[in-house]
């Protein structure tokens, strides 16, 4: 097997949708799916799913025991998250952009999580270590069709890089190509799904005393009161001025989440309880207690981009053995791509 081989694998994912592996070698991995640039699957050295994605763990423990036909044919008959554009894949990280949720008149969540990107073989420099050898380049560009429903022009690049320690690192960046002289304004979020044991065992901190706008009271701004956020109930929160840390505590597996972050100053915090759950098609009736969306976002005061500007927004996860989290960092929108660059 050539060293280009063992890091990186294009291959052919559920429905013969292409996806990229990225491996390192103590064994931690990550899974890519170029419909929406979504990563699936992120593993650390112990094998451990961090991510939730509907049924996956069904299919997890098959492959454990080599029941390779009885998985494909076991998976056809149970995967909630639908693998078949144009339809989202649920779970995971779905990237939103240029809309998040329902605030605009885009469809959810915006379009990027249901287009097709490309490998980017010729990306312009990132500021990520050159001595990761897991990584891959996607590109998403405008089309013709997107410009019908969102008059601009752009370009998406995402990195994605899984480091020697199991860290994951996703590094955005979107630059404004319009040749009108317009600028235009969007929200995004990493709609992250992590996977947790017990969503009533689960406890978030660090947005005690905070301001947030309940997605379920159309969004009327609250103070957060409590001492930390637990789950008894359908939660859909967008909190605002959030601090660099957030933790995510998962007490039956004894393994807490970190999440550092600087730019987006939104965190959004979504489970759909029982009933919600009940109703979303491409999600099992008690996958909610397995699963929390902590998304860092931009929501309440959209970016905007002038022509020929770009903003950057790198994304880190890491994970150790006991503990989980990651780092989010997020430059203001700086110049990228200027006259005579490349890109």
């Amino acid at each position: 097997m050539s060293e280009e081989t063992k890091y990186v694998e294009l291959c052919k994912g559920i429905n013969g949708l292409d996806k990229i592996i990225l491996r390192e070698v103590r064994g931690c991995s990550a899974e890519v799916y170029l419909f929406g640039g979504h990563v699936t699957s992120w593993k650390n050295e112990h094998g451990e799913e961090l991510l939730f994605v509907s049924n996956k763990n069904v299919r997890r423990i098959l492959e454990s025991n080599h029941t390779l036909i009885l998985v494909e044919l076991l998976v056809k008959l149970l995967q909630k998250a639908i693998f078949k554009p144009p339809k989202a894949i649920r779970g995971g990280i779905p990237i939103c952009f240029p809309q998040f949720s329902n605030l605009g008149s885009l469809e959810q969540h915006g379009f990027a999580r249901t287009r097709f990107w490309t490998i980017d073989n010729d990306p312009p420099p990132f500021p990520t270590n050159s001595s990761n050898k897991a990584f891959i380049d996607l590109i998403l560009k405008h089309s013709e069709e997107d410009v019908k429903i969102w008059p601009h022009r752009y370009e998406f690049r995402l990195r994605i890089t899984l480091g020697p320690g199991g860290d994951l690192m996703l590094t955005s960046r979107i630059r404004n190509t319009n040749t009108d002289g317009k600028s235009f304004t969007f929200t995004f979020a990493y709609h992250t799904y992590f996977h947790v044991t017990d969503i009533s065992e689960v406890r978030v901190e660090g947005l005690e005393t905070l301001d947030y706008l309940d997605n379920l009271k159309n969004r009327e701004r609250f103070t957060e009161q409590g001492d930390a956020i637990v789950f008894e109930s359908e939660v859909d929160k967008v909190y605002l001025s959030t601090p660099t840390k957030i933790a995510i505590l998962d007490h039956e597996r004894k393994r807490t989440f970190e999440l550092r972050k600087d730019g987006l100053p939104d965190a959004v915090v979504w489970n759909p309880w029982d009933k919600k759950a009940k109703a979303i098609p491409d999600l099992g009736d008690d996958e909610y207690k397995h699963m929390l969306c902590v998304e860092a976002a931009c929501v309440e005061k959209p970016i905007t981009l002038k022509p020929d500007r770009a903003c950057m927004m790198p994304l880190l996860y890491s994970c150790s053995f006991r503990i989980a989290y990651f780092v989010l960092l997020v430059d203001s929108c700086q110049y990228f791509w200027r006259q005579g660059s490349k890109g």
